[in-house]
């Protein structure tokens, strides 16, 4: 009797996290799913029906669509990127010995813990083309002679607010190889300078092999997060000037405003599948390492 009672004690003790996981991540993906195939427009309630795959076949035929989803390959392939390769320098710089480190490494962490509403308006109002700051800066040094108006061409709206996505991602990239850093043996570098190797080569067959792990769940959970990223675009440009900056996520949003939502969900499913495609592989690869 005592072996039973212990071998339902552990789900007992799960239960409670399971039911909300199941409340509040399960459920509302079914009605995603239901919704995808209906025509589900609150501004027309009593006409919610079933319609089978019209809203997917809308989206093959949606030239928006896909310009917003080759878009958000951008977003993500330069935004997370570039984000990488600056967060792994700058954790490479924490991690040396040097006066103010601490300072440095709490001051290195604002961009990421600012709310992205926040750091939308806040570059908003930088990028403004009448007095925004990068225009006094760029004035003064006399990199341009007149404004430049950044969010409100289409030619560089888009690179502007990559690189405010670039500047809040920096921080978690540097804060998680730091942390990675910290757990490599130092045995293992003054072993390789008795060796006379170089910096170049401690690097590429150290630390980076050292890292694998944490890079990889880095760089994937850095990938899920921007390619669902709405509110720094949505406060900088709301998807504008003429589309120039809507991600697939940006379209998602503005189509769930306008209350279509189940042309919405059909494009939230799509989105789902693209991200679990990066994400499944990675996961199996884990488990099959991990079991061998």
């Amino acid at each position: 009797m005592q072996e039973k009672k212990a071998s339902i004690w552990p789900y007992l003790l799960i239960a409670p996290a399971l039911i909300i996981v199941i409340a509040v991540v399960f459920i509302p993906v079914l009605q995603a799913i239901l919704m995808s195939f209906q025509s589900y427009d609150l501004r027309r309630p009593n006409n919610i029906a079933f319609i089978g795959f019209e809203n997917y076949i809308g989206l093959f035929n949606d030239k928006l669509f896909w310009k917003s989803l080759f878009r958000t390959f951008i977003w993500v392939g330069f935004g997370v990127g570039l984000q990488f390769i600056f967060g792994f320098v700058l954790a490479l710089i924490l991690n040396q010995s040097f006066r103010g480190r601490g300072i440095v490494r709490a001051v290195s962490l604002i961009p990421w813990v600012t709310p992205g509403v926040l750091i939308g308006l806040m570059w908003r109002w930088i990028y403004d083309g009448n007095y925004g700051v990068l225009n006094d800066i760029l004035m003064r040094l006399h990199i341009i002679n007149d404004n430049i108006p950044f969010l409100s061409k289409a030619s560089t709206a888009f690179p502007s607010v990559i690189l405010t996505i670039i500047w809040q991602g920096i921080p978690f990239f540097a804060i998680m190889i730091l942390a990675g850093l910290q757990g490599i043996s130092q045995d293992m570098y003054e072993a390789a300078d008795i060796d006379g190797a170089s910096k170049m080569q401690k690097l590429f067959r150290i630390t980076i092999p050292s890292l694998k792990n944490t890079l990889f769940i880095t760089v994937l959970l850095r990938i899920i997060w921007v390619a669902n990223s709405v509110d720094v675009i949505f406060n900088m440009t709301e998807g504008g000037p003429s589309y120039s900056t809507q991600t697939l996520s940006v379209y998602i949003f503005n189509k769930g405003m306008a209350m279509d939502l189940g042309y919405a969900s059909a494009m939230s499913l799509i989105l789902t599948i693209i991200l679990s495609a990066v994400a499944i592989p990675y996961l199996i690869n884990k488990f099959r390492t991990e079991e061998e």
